[in-house]
């Protein structure tokens, strides 16, 4: 009896995540207009085709692009208050991973490269509105509660950039000065939050 060939089956959660690091690493160097789905597919050595069929296009991709991101989601979603957003934002800025920090970043930089495209810009808007700026909001929920989740985006990325684009980072200290650094970070979200 003549042996049948196996036909092997294609990993589709493998080609989808090899598609996602292929546009994320592309969308990081160049602006949503200059990037191809020919390059994307082609770096992820698959044909374009595949990118339609698990994405829609380059809209869908790009959107999965900067949503895609480790388990845990929003930095502040350990929050179950606003009275506990201080302390719980203070912590995640001295106790977050510098891959996590690394990979936020890029997600920044992603955006930042792209938000001059009429329809990457729509979706970055649309993203940083549902994901972060209306949970912020609601948790805080307040009359004025958006102005306030606005102002702790900012303080964040500000952070975000210092650290991890400028390599100003004094908030790695010994546990003493990291109880007072905490503190007083602390303090900066909580005056935020009351104006």
């Amino acid at each position: 009896m003549a042996k049948i060939p196996t036909i092997r089956r294609r990993d589709a959660a493998a080609t989808r995540a090899a598609i996602l690091e292929a546009a994320h690493q592309r969308f990081l160097r160049e602006n949503y207009d200059s990037v191809g789905l020919r390059d994307i597919a082609g770096d992820a050595g698959v044909d374009a085709a595949l990118i339609s069929r698990y994405f829609g296009g380059k809209e869908g991709l790009f959107r999965e692009t900067v949503l895609h991101q480790k388990e845990g989601g929003a930095p502040f979603q350990d929050a179950k208050s606003a009275a506990e957003l201080p302390a719980v934002l203070a912590q995640v800025v001295l106790e977050d991973a510098d891959e996590d920090r690394m990979r936020r970043m890029e997600m920044f930089i992603i955006m930042l490269r792209s938000a001059s495209s009429p329809r990457a810009g729509a979706i970055i808007r649309d993203l940083v509105q549902q994901q972060v700026l209306e949970p912020l909001t609601a948790l805080i929920d307040d009359e004025h509660g958006e102005m306030r989740a606005h102002m702790m985006l900012a303080i964040l990325m500000g952070i975000s950039v210092l650290r991890t684009i400028m390599k100003v980072d004094r908030f790695n200290a010994d546990d003493a000065e990291a109880d007072v650094c905490a503190e007083s970070f602390r303090h900066l979200f909580e005056t935020a939050l009351k104006g």
